[in-house]
This record gives structure tokens, C-alpha cells and sequence, in this order.
């Protein structure tokens, strides 16, 4: 692998929460050496609201977020991905459109925070659990040496943060 910025594409059903929230860690987090861009399946049109709230807290620039189509990363003009990342078990389930330039992917489920019920105090802990959770796994992709990893021994590594329990990741 050589220096440059890598792309990565965080996918998710609806494009509300997870992703949006991968997305915006990895911008601030791994800047300068990754980009970070997020889809989903069936998008919803609107980022939720929790996740908005949450980001702003967190002083991360939420300008010009928005929920997006995936197939607006399969076109021609899009950027190319390096790394293409689904956090939904269900779009990990669906059939992908072909990503240019064959990037390397994994599944990092986590629970959706959107789909939480109860007092605001609850949602607010549920989208926070789930950032807590993408930035752990974040944190250790934009740690790992891509110089020096081949392609299969990378590829293990990513599967590997995927599959940690939500409590240890």
C-alpha cells in the first residue's frame, strides 16, 4: 500500500445513524489518510436526528450530511474505494452493486440506535453506545500498518474487527 488517502464507504440500510456516524468519526479521526463517505440500500432521505444532535455534542462538522442511494458510489464519476464497510446486518445481507476498483470489505454490525425505544435518555444512551462502539473499531482500522500488511493478512484483520461482541470492541 502506498501514501495516500483511502477511501472508505460505510453502508447501511437506511443511511440514518450508523453510517452516518462511521463516516463522520473516520473524517475526523483518520484525516489526512482516510476519507470517509457512507450509503445506504434504501436510504431514508433525512439523517436522524439523534445521530445529528449526538455529532454536534461531539463537535463534529454536520454540514452537508445527508442520507444517499449506495449506487451513487458505483457510478463512473464517484470516488474509487479502497474499503467498503457495511454496519447493518441487513445490508451486509443484500446484494451490493460492483464497487470500482475492487475494495477490500467486512461487515462491522452493530445494533441500530435508531430502532431503540424508550425516554430520550435511552435513545441518547443508545446512540452513544454505538459511536463509542464504531470508534473503537475505527480507532484500530486507522492504527493498523497498511504498509506493511498484505492483502489476505489485512483482510483478516478487518473481518476480525467485525467480529468482536459489541462489549469488547
Amino acid at each position: 500500500m502506498t501514501d495516500k488517502t483511502f477511501n472508505v464507504l460505510f453502508l447501511c440500510t437506511g443511511n440514518s445513524a450508523r453510517s452516518i456516524l462511521a463516516e463522520c468519526i473516520l473524517n475526523r479521526s483518520g484525516q489526512g489518510r482516510f476519507k470517509g463517505y457512507s450509503a445506504g440500500s434504501h436510504p431514508t432521505g433525512q439523517v436522524n436526528p439523534n445521530a445529528i444532535d449526538l455529532l454536534k455534542s461531539l463537535n463534529h462538522p454536520v454540514d452537508g450530511l445527508r442520507s444517499k442511494d449506495w449506487l451513487e458510489f458505483a457510478e463512473s464519476d464517484a470516488p474509487s474505494m479502497d474499503f467498503v464497510f457495511t454496519v447493518c446486518d441487513q445490508a451486509a445481507g443484500e446484494v451490493c452493486p460492483i464497487w470500482p476498483g475492487q475494495p477490500m470489505s467486512a461487515h462491522w454490525g452493530l445494533p441500530d440506535p435508531a430502532a431503540v425505544e424508550g425516554t430520550d435518555a435511552e435513545i441518547a444512551a443508545a446512540f452513544a453506545e454505538t459511536y463509542r462502539m464504531m470508534n473503537a473499531r475505527l480507532e484500530a482500522f486507522i492504527n493498523l500498518p497498511l504498509k506493511s500488511l498484505d492483502r489476505l493478512t489485512l483482510q483478516k484483520q478487518l473481518d476480525d474487527m467485525g467480529g468482536s461482541t459489541p462489549e469488547s470492541a
